[in-house]
């Protein structure tokens, strides 16, 4: 199993803060005495989060396709095969197909990423397919009689909320997943598409 040198884990250390604190520089010289300055770092610090978790999530996909074990993984990221895999897996729910009368059938749409997953969503909501879970770099949808429509918006406001569910927007809540959009759903008088 392949480990970090202590030399090559401090030397991504300091690259990763001196990118958050290039970032904003007038973060960087401010932080004395401009308060503003520190919401600055708040802010270039949340993306350098965001990016890492998307690297390491990326980086676990990558591991799994060349045929890494969850047990490997877990004992490299300190935690158990099991957590490894509820963490980074596809959910439990996942089903390709069903057989009839098990309920509506169930697939995954993947790989989708920030610049083909709305293009996707669209063409599938005609179909009367519709999201019920997701996470990196996927969609788990439901079939259904009637066209969907899918929205992704960056997590609005409790008002802004309130106003979506006004007009029957419903919020898909990922089971474990964080991500800096909010994914809405909502089912149209229509059938669906063949």
């Amino acid at each position: 199993m392949s480990h970090l040198t202590d030399d090559q884990a401090n030397a991504i250390r300091e690259a990763v803060a001196e990118a958050v604190l290039t970032a904003c520089e007038q973060g960087r010289e401010g932080l004395e005495d401009d308060p503003d300055a520190h919401l600055l770092m708040v802010a270039a610090s949340t993306v350098a989060a965001e990016e890492t978790s998307r690297l390491l999530r990326q980086s676990i996909t990558g591991a799994r396709t060349a045929g890494h074990s969850w047990e490997a993984l877990g004992r490299l990221l300190g935690i158990s095969r099991q957590a490894a895999q509820q963490r980074f897996g596809l959910p439990a729910t996942e089903r390709t197909d069903s057989a009839p009368g098990d309920g509506p059938a169930r697939r995954v749409l993947k790989p989708l990423h920030a610049f083909n997953e709305m293009e996707a969503l669209e063409k599938e909501g005609r179909r009367g397919w519709h999201v019920v879970d997701y996470g990196y770099l996927f969609h788990l949808v439901e079939a259904s009689p009637r066209k969907w429509e899918h929205r992704r918006l960056w997590w609005p406001s409790r008002r802004r909320r309130r106003l979506l569910e006004e007009e029957g927007w419903q919020l898909i809540v990922p089971s474990d997943f964080d991500s800096p959009w909010a994914y809405y759903k909502r089912r149209l008088n229509e059938p669906a598409e063949q």
